[in-house]
C-alpha cells in the first residue's frame, strides 16, 4: 500500500512544498553558478530510471567546462571549483532534482539514479535497485560513511528495495541529515570518488593480473 500509493502521493505533496519554499535559494544559488562557472548553470545527464527507463536528470553545476589544448576536458579535480564543493558538500547542487521528483521520474527516498554509461558494469544481482525510482536521498546512508565503497552502497540499495517502508524511509531521512554533519567536517564536496565503469575496470585489470601470477606459478 506504502509503495504503490502513498510514497508517490508523498512525493507529489512534499517537492512541490520543497520547491516553493525553496525558490528563492534555487535563484540564490543559479546566480552564484551563472558568476562562478558561466553558461548553463544547470547539469544535465541521462540517468536509468525504476525499471531501466531512463530519464534526464538536473543538477546545479558544480564543475567548469575547461578543456585541454587538444579540446578533452579536464580532468574533474581541476574543472571543481569552490562553490561547486560547497554545493556538493550541502547537497545544494542536487535541488532540481526535487522537480524530477515531482514529474515522477524520482523518490524523496530510494537509490540514487546512475548514468546511463555504467549501465554495463553492473553485476547481475546489483540490477535489483532500479525495481523502485532512484532517490534524492539514498539508503546508502545507513551505512553511517560519506563516500561508501559500490559494493557497500549497492548492498544497501537492494536491502532497500527488499524493505521499502514509511519507517525505513523516515530513517534513511534522518541518519542523511546526521551524516551531513560529517560532510561538512571531511569537506565532502572534494572528495572524487571513481565512476563505476572506471572502477570495475580496475577491478577486471586486478583479476587478469591476479590470473596471470597464479598460471606462472
Amino acid at each position: 500500500m506504502y509503495q504503490l500509493f502513498v510514497k508517490r502521493l508523498l512525493d507529489i505533496i512534499l517537492s512541490l512544498l520543497a520547491i516553493i519554499i525553496l525558490s528563492p535559494l534555487y535563484l540564490i544559488i543559479a546566480v552564484c553558478v551563472r558568476i562562478g562557472m558561466g553558461k548553463p548553470v544547470l547539469f544535465s545527464q541521462e540517468r536509468i530510471g525504476k525499471d531501466e527507463k531512463t530519464f534526464c536528470l538536473y543538477k546545479f553545476r558544480s564543475m567548469t567546462n575547461k578543456k585541454d589544448k587538444n579540446g578533452n576536458l579536464l580532468p574533474e579535480k581541476d574543472r571543481l571549483t569552490k562553490c561547486g564543493e560547497i554545493l556538493r558538500t550541502l547537497s545544494l547542487d542536487e535541488l532540481p532534482e526535487l522537480f524530477m521528483i515531482l514529474k515522477g521520474d524520482m523518490s524523496f527516498v530510494g537509490p540514487r539514479p546512475l548514468p546511463t554509461y555504467y549501465g554495463p558494469y553492473f553485476f547481475p544481482d546489483e540490477r535489483k535497485r532500479h525495481q523502485v525510482r532512484g532517490g534524492l536521498i539514498p539508503p546508502d546512508g545507513l551505512s553511517k560513511k560519506t563516500t561508501p565503497k559500490w559494493e557497500v552502497q549497492f548492498e544497501y540499495d537492494n536491502y532497500y528495495v527488499d524493505h521499502v517502508s514509511f519507517l525505513l524511509d523516515c530513517k534513511v531521512i534522518i541518519v542523511t541529515f546526521l551524516i551531513l554533519f560529517k560532510r561538512v567536517e571531511n569537506n565532502y564536496g572534494a572528495e572524487l570518488r571513481p565512476h563505476l565503469n572506471e572502477y570495475r575496470s580496475w577491478l577486471d585489470i586486478e583479476k587478469e593480473t591476479e590470473q596471470n601470477v597464479l598460471s606462472i606459478r
